[in-house]
């Protein structure tokens, strides 16, 4: 099933897309459901059920704060981080639902922790209940959070979809099938992802969104680079792109060269959208927001050391780039999954390595035989993938893997690149390898923070 470039890229604030922003959306799309069934009036108390991951690691990824940004009727897109939300709540035990009448809210009795229960449909599940005054149940709905910030309803889970499919012109539930249609019609596979873009709303405006994907992508690199201190969470870890960033700066204004550094400027702007993320800034889901750090870095590399030997201008390539990314984001979503809940961190991580490299080649002008070895080369190298963060925060070792995922990337690039497209594994085969190792994984390395890093390294 074709996923839009919207919903692969989405604006929000860290740390976490699956376990921030995904339980923002459901608090609210379950809010405007109240509406929608006349119970919203009647609605005097609320309780909130945690499951599996989003409870073991809720506290880390800022879930707490996120479900009552959603019933509090926030977009995650438009909420702004630096306004204390939360504190009135926390001091007031009441919450202001939908921003229209006031309810009794305690944080700690009305948000409830299932850490010993994973419900069978995915990791990430969350319940919402509404009583009136009489304490007469008026809503029961289950939620989940299945990576990108993307939320669906208990029924909806079953077809591991969320929506219906969309009217495009050129769907496609695999990678065979996508180079087919792109062959078929002489297109490459940015080319096929707009106009399948384009079916969906006016040209200008898709054009308009990739740029403005692009800019808060730029802007979040450029906070990261310049902001110091250390990260939120009690782990103490230092910022250290702007560090890494003066120093690299020193280096060039007095004139000392080093063939290496080129893998530090990528490191440099992997850190500083991962850093962001990790304070929860605005950063955009790439796939993942602990993973947003690899395009953008590689995106820069592009622009700054690579876009001399590509056939684009810099805004051209920056486009193809992200539309051919957003076409092999789909075909993860379609045939495995984004979420570190449900595969480990190759979902993420692995997942944007795979993204990045492929729009890397295209934007290089690579063939889209190129482009699928790319994709695959990254991913091969990022099968296994664990997710095991220290103390549930995404600081360790989430931020290190971004910028260690750009550099895979370029790498996979630039392999891809001096060969000709043939390649004994295919993107599809890969894929399905993905998804059935993250399904063999055990729990205790999907999120959970029990199990690897997060319990072998002391003090944490």
């Amino acid at each position: 099933m074709y996923y839009s470039f919207f919903e692969i890229f989405s604006i929000g604030v860290g740390p976490s897309s699956s376990h921030t922003v995904g339980p923002m959306r459901a608090a609210k799309r379950w809010l405007d459901s109240l509406h929608e069934q006349n119970l919203f009036e009647k609605v005097a108390k609320i309780d909130v059920v945690l499951y599996g991951s989003l409870a073991l690691t809720g506290f880390g990824h800022g879930t707490v704060k996120a479900i009552v940004y959603g019933l509090m009727g926030l977009e995650a897109e438009a909420i702004d981080p630096e306004v204390p939300y939360v504190n009135a709540v926390e001091k007031d035990k009441m919450l202001h639902l939908g921003q229209e009448r006031a309810i009794p809210f305690d944080l700690d009795k009305n948000v409830i922790f299932e850490k010993e229960i994973f419900l069978p449909e995915h990791s990430n599940g969350m319940r919402f209940k509404a009583f009136d005054a009489e304490g007469n149940l008026l809503s029961n709905e289950v939620y989940f959070s299945v990576g990108g910030g993307t939320v669906a309803r208990q029924d909806e889970m079953a077809a591991r979809c969320e929506r219906d499919p969309y009217n495009v012109p050129y769907d496609f539930n695999s990678c065979q099938q996508l180079m087919a249609l792109c062959a078929e019609h002489n297109l490459s596979i940015a080319d096929l992802v707009f106009a399948n873009e384009a079916a969906l709303r006016p040209a200008e405006e898709v054009s308009a969104g990739i740029e403005k994907i692009n800019r808060v992508m730029q802007n979040s690199l450029e906070r990261g680079i310049k902001a110091r201190g250390v990260l939120p969470g009690g782990l103490n870890i230092e910022r250290r792109a702007s560090k890494l960033y003066q120093r690299l700066e020193e280096k060039f204004l007095h004139n000392e060269f080093d063939p290496l550094d080129m893998i530090d400027w990528i490191n440099l702007w992997g850190f500083a959208v991962a850093e962001e993320n990790a304070c929860g800034g605005q950063v955009v889901t790439a796939p993942t927001m602990g993973s947003a750090g690899i395009i953008p870095a590689v995106m820069r590399y592009y622009e700054r050391f690579a876009h001399v030997r590509s056939p684009y201008s810099v805004a051209e390539g920056i486009k193809i780039f992200l539309l051919t990314a957003s076409a092999i984001c789909s075909l993860y979503r379609t045939n495995a999954s984004i979420s570190g809940a449900e595969v480990g961190c190759q979902g993420e991580v692995g997942v944007a390595c795979s993204m990045a490299a492929a729009g890397l080649v295209a934007a290089m002008g690579g063939s889209n035989k190129q482009i699928e070895n790319a994709a695959e080369i990254a991913m091969e190298h990022n099968l296994g993938l664990t997710c095991d963060p220290l103390s549930g925060l995404v600081q360790v070792p989430c931020i290190e893997r971004n910028a260690m995922g750009a550099i895979k990337a370029v790498n996979s690039a630039r392999l891809a690149l001096r060969g000709t497209g043939q390649h004994v594994v295919s993107l599809d085969s890969v894929i399905k390898t993905m998804f059935d190792t993250g399904r063999d994984m055990h729990n205790k390395y999907k999120e959970t923070s029990l199990g690897g890093l997060a319990v072998n390294v002391a003090n944490c």
